[in-house]
């Protein structure tokens, strides 16, 4: 008995782990011969040559970025005024660099000293380090209380577009490839009833080749419906969001004719079967492979108070909610939660794409590792990024490897809605210190705030949040707004690691190629992101993806799968270079990153 029950045994972990490959060869595509069934290298392997501290820098004045959010409030305590405004990277004017859009908010009619001309603002990247505000000249001067943006050339005609939410309708402005916008939402039936719009993702859910578009809504908020709430029976305060009903995000499609994206859509939520009138959302990401390896993009929400939701595409179509049994609905102990901002990676490279949620203070981050089979369990609250995170109220988050050590670390914009917190719970402060969490393998996140230098430390009122490479040295920098008060850039100053960023082109795929799947192997494994839209708050991170590589030289394999279906390889890419891949096609465009002084405002190659 003693010799047969390890016999036994072995044949039982055997049998599992063939499973397990079969399961992940149906799933997506098989990996090079070069590693060993498509299973990535232990991240303990990643090579990394740091050659002095990585530091985050304030640079948003010296930069020529001039910009304080205004809520409008003056007493009334409108619910709009606490959510604050969201953030933007786009290369609108085909430069290779980053420009930065800022969403802004309004006066409230009957304001004793409203202001006019207040719109949101377009900083154009001048390649210096610097930026030049070009609002007016591009025709975005637009007044308008606004909240979210997303970015995406829904055209496919080289030109990235804007679309932005906000309070009492939204705007769709098509980039007119000259440096100007034009307002054409009407034109393109997105002229629907105002309401509270929040967070925004363009997705090609039906993989068309045209992108569409999903719209959050947070709640049924009016300035005539507004509830008078008031904590001392005297004094009105802002109502939380249980006071209000609830509000139905929107799908829109896009119609295509002859084989093209003809620029107008219609509202598809009651017939894709995502009408929830119940959802208080926030946040969107999209797992744009499918978060149960089915291949098809699958659309999470957060919500505020409301259970978060999980839309799995069903492939004809319409979608099936599956949140509760996915597990990403509620907490640890079944509770919903405050859910602001959302991302998705594959930190543990498993494989498998997993989840993190922003939330309210005393509720912690939710951080839903992807267990497999469309099964997620949140590891927060037995680890650094739960603790760390406990007294924070978390709106932006997004995964970017701002080391280049090949592992997806996490950024969190942190910030209050009560100014006067403290008085009733004197751990949580109003303005919150943002925190970075770096990825140090096996899973495992550690708070590394504090190691990036004090500015990026320091308490804002945190709202919006993005990331992008604006100056092209391969490190992602970071782009925050806070509620009432200034935007920040911080540029990184980077360290000793290289970097390989890569922008896509589609044919048959839409032309940004969102939801392309990227998968890059150097010898200490695998790693993978998606190029897409959403995620964060309110926010829109750049499309082009940075791929860390430590002390590689470069990628010896590289392997794209479209939205269409077709699989790009690219063999021996070398890093320190931004290249362009089109699809079916190859390598169509090459820029050398830069070095770069450690205040980002001297770069050369």
């Amino acid at each position: 008995m003693k010799r047969i029950l390890p016999f036994l045994l072995g044949v039982v972990v055997f049998i599992s782990a063939v499973f397990w490959l079969l399961h992940r060869r149906e799933a997506r595509p098989a990996a090079p011969a070069s590693s060993a069934a498509g299973a990535p290298a232990p991240l303990s392997s990643q090579p990394g040559a740091a050659s002095g501290p990585l530091r985050f820098v304030d640079v948003t004045r010296a930069a020529g970025i001039d910009f304080t959010h205004n809520s409008g409030a003056y007493g009334k305590k409108y619910l709009p005024e606490t959510l604050g405004s969201g953030v933007a990277f786009i290369d609108y004017n085909h430069s290779g660099y980053q420009s930065v859009l800022l969403l802004d908010g309004q006066d409230w009619p009957g304001h004793p000293t409203r202001l006019h001309g207040q719109t949101m603002r377009l900083y154009r990247n001048n390649g210096n380090g610097t930026f030049t505000d070009v609002t007016r000249q591009a025709g975005l001067a637009v007044p308008m209380y606004g909240m979210g943006a997303a970015v995406g050339d829904y055209l496919n005609n080289g030109n990235q577009d804007i679309f932005v939410t906000g309070l009492d309708g939204n705007r769709l402005f098509r980039n007119n490839g000259n440096g100007t916008f034009t307002d054409v939402t009407k034109q393109a039936g997105l002229d629907i009833d105002p309401g509270l719009a929040t967070s925004a993702a363009w997705v090609d859910y039906d993989r068309d080749g045209c992108l569409d578009l999903w719209v959050d809504y947070y709640v049924r908020w009016s300035r005539k419906t507004d509830i008078y709430c008031t904590e001392d029976g005297v004094h009105k305060s802002y109502c939380t969001p249980e006071k209000y009903h609830g509000a139905s995000p929107r799908l829109f499609h896009q119609i295509r004719s002859h084989g093209q994206c003809t620029g107008r859509f219609v509202d598809v939520t009651h017939a894709a079967g995502v009408y929830d009138p119940t959802s208080k959302s926030l946040g969107v990401s999209i797992f744009y492979d499918g978060y149960n390896g089915d291949g098809r993009p699958d659309i999470f929400v957060s919500n505020d108070t409301q259970p978060n939701k999980l839309f799995r595409n069903n492939g004809n179509g319409t979608f099936s909610e599956e949140a509760v049994s996915a597990g990403v609905a509620f907490s640890e102990d079944g509770v919903a939660r405050g859910g602001m901002g959302t991302d998705v990676s594959d930190y543990n490279r498993s494989g498998r794409f997993s989840l993190v949620v922003g939330n309210f203070s005393n509720q912690m981050l939710g951080l839903y590792k992807n267990e497999g089979h469309g099964l997620f369990l949140d590891v927060a609250p037995s680890s650094d990024v739960g603790r760390a995170s406990l007294l924070s109220l978390s709106f932006g988050t997004f995964f970017f490897d701002y080391n280049l050590d090949g592992r997806p670390d996490l950024f969190v914009a942190n910030g209050h809605l009560d100014p006067a917190i403290r008085e009733v719970q004197p751990r949580v402060h109003y303005a919150e210190k943002p925190l970075l969490f770096q990825n140090i393998g096996h899973g495992k996140f550690r708070n590394a705030t504090a190691d990036v230098g004090p500015q990026l430390g320091r308490r804002v009122v945190a709202r919006g949040a993005a990331y992008g490479d604006y100056d092209l040295t391969g490190f992602p920098d970071i782009l925050v707004s806070t509620n009432n008060g200034p935007a920040y850039l911080y540029y990184n100053t980077g360290n000793g690691n290289h970097a390989l960023r890569i922008r896509t082109v589609g044919v048959k795929s839409n032309r940004d190629g969102i939801g392309t799947l990227i998968q890059l192997h150097t010898a200490s494994g695998w790693q993978e992101q998606y190029v897409k839209s959403g995620s964060s708050y309110l926010s829109a991170s750049e499309l082009p993806v940075t791929f860390g590589l430590g002390s590689a030289a470069g990628a010896d394999t590289i392997r794209l799968h479209w939205p269409s279906g077709e699989v790009q390889t690219l063999h021996n890419v070398a890093g320190g270079q931004f290249i362009t891949v089109t699809e079916g096609v190859g390598i169509t465009a090459r820029q050398p990153l830069r070095r770069c002084n450690n205040q980002g405002m001297a770069c050369k190659p």
